[in-house]
């Protein structure tokens, strides 16, 4: 349904807030969702340079070291979807705002927690707050911006900022190690949370769906044991091989959410309306996504390591090293939309999926010894193919709904991007640490997440034929 269809609702009910097309106040408004964006991407990414620092001081298990890296992406995922239907009824803007305050008081926790179970409960609760920031962050962008030129480069911006705030997580991790302790990773959400509510409050629109029904908790039960029960299976799986607990929580998630979806199909107003899944690009569009952060989610975590305890490299030098990223994922954030519009949605996507999948096959070759021009080299095409994708599935999946169910399809989106980087956290992380050599692992595991992109890119080019902004 197109924009103009949206904004059309009865008499008897307000519409959506909607900053008028040509006002300056929407731009201003994307500076400040942004920020909120890019402390939630960074904080997926930004433990792993502290990771040999928390260990030496709070000695994790190899157990709980996962579980310190898993916890907040598989909360967000597991919650992503009932937080934006929550958002889509309360008010965007107000789940946001108290989203941001309550993640960073649990920074606080983390940053000074004082033993390995400590750190993961904050983590996992981070995820929580984290889940009501992140639908909300698109969904506003949806309705800030009524005009489709204006949307896609606005989409943009999100998508490189996104991007580029995961890669972006070492370099702040990096130059807070240099100086401080690890807990610093953490605080340096504070002042960053007081500015987004501050400036938010007074600058942020609301809006919300004008035909909202009620929350209900049953299907957010459903939807977080589903999701939680099959993550833990797959990871499990992945670090212990096949054990009957494994099995059971495997099976247990499987069969929530077939009754969530179950429900979903007859509830008068769904958590998630399952129709949307018959829209090709959206479905395309998801799938793509989740396939792309399970190839990346996992180097992204472990290449910190390797650059510090194999290459011997400092915090801040090992951050810098992987900055090149970050400059591919902004840059072709900012045009993939009028490359899509020029070429076509297909082409963008697909294309930058393949030539990621090349650069995860030339780390395939790294060895202890290598020179920085390889690494470099693939890092800024990794970061430029993720950007092309990331940012045209989103403008996809977004432009497939009315602005009302924004809330809902940004939140399908995010939980694609969240459950692939903690499965490939998982699953890669357990080739990589299943090994006898550090180094061998990152190998392998960067040629199996080649593979997956591999298959992302045909997918992408099969399901997304003559797919339009």
């Amino acid at each position: 349904m197109s924009s103009g269809t949206a904004t059309t609702t009865t008499a008897t009910t307000p519409a959506p807030t909607v900053t008028p097309s040509g006002h300056p106040a929407r731009w201003l408004a994307l500076g400040v969702l942004t920020l909120a964006l890019l402390v939630v991407t960074v904080d997926a990414t930004v433990l792993g340079l502290a990771i040999p620092f928390l260990t030496a001081d709070l000695r994790p298990s190899s157990t709980q070291l996962l579980w310190i890296g898993d916890a907040y992406s598989f909360v967000i995922a597991g919650l992503l979807v009932s937080m934006g239907s929550l958002g889509d009824r309360v008010g965007r803007k107000k789940l946001l705002l108290t989203g941001a305050a309550a993640f960073g008081a649990l920074s606080l926790l983390a940053a000074y927690a004082t033993s390995p179970g400590m750190l993961i409960a904050a983590r996992a609760l981070m995820g929580v707050a984290g889940a009501t920031l992140m639908p909300s962050t698109l969904a506003l962008i949806r309705n800030l911006f009524t005009d489709p030129r204006e949307r896609s480069f606005a989409i943009g911006v999100w998508g490189a900022v996104s991007t580029a705030g995961a890669a972006l997580g070492p370099v702040v991790g990096g130059i807070l190690l240099e100086h401080f302790w690890w807990g610093s990773v953490f605080l340096i959400n504070l002042p960053v949370m007081a500015v987004l509510i501050v400036v938010g409050a007074r600058l942020l629109p609301e809006s919300r769906d004008p035909a909202r029904g009620p929350w209900d908790p049953a299907s957010v039960l459903l939807s977080l044991a589903g999701m939680g029960g099959v993550v833990y299976a797959i990871k499990d799986l992945a670090a212990h091989g096949f054990r009957p607990a494994a099995l059971a929580a495997g099976a247990t998630g499987a069969l929530c959410l077939a009754g969530f979806v179950r429900r979903q199909l007859t509830l008068p107003v769904p958590l998630l309306d399952m129709r949307l899944f018959r829209n090709r690009g959206f479905s395309a569009s998801v799938l793509a996504d989740l396939m792309t952060v399970f190839g990346l989610a996992g180097m992204v975590f472990f290449l910190s390591q390797f650059l510090q305890l194999v290459q011997h490299r400092s915090p801040l030098e090992a951050a810098l090293a992987e900055l090149p990223a970050t400059l591919g994922a902004v840059g072709t954030g900012l045009i993939a939309g009028a490359t899509a519009r020029r070429l076509s949605v297909r082409t963008v996507v697909s294309g930058g999926l393949a030539a990621t999948a090349l650069a995860l096959g030339a780390l395939a070759t790294l060895r202890p010894d290598s020179g920085y021009t390889l690494l470099g080299a693939s890092l800024f095409v990794v970061g430029a193919g993720a950007g092309f994708s990331f940012t045209v599935t989103a403008d996809v999946i977004l432009s497939s709904v009315p602005r009302a169910r924004a809330g809902a399809a940004s939140a399908v989106s995010e939980t694609a991007y969240e459950l692939g980087a903690a499965l490939g956290i998982a699953v890669l992380g357990s080739i990589i640490m299943g090994g006898h050599d550090f180094t061998a692992g990152l190998r392998a595991a960067s040629a199996v997440g080649a593979v997956v992109l591999l298959c992302g890119a045909a997918v992408a080019w099969r399901f997304l034929r003559g797919q339009r902004l």
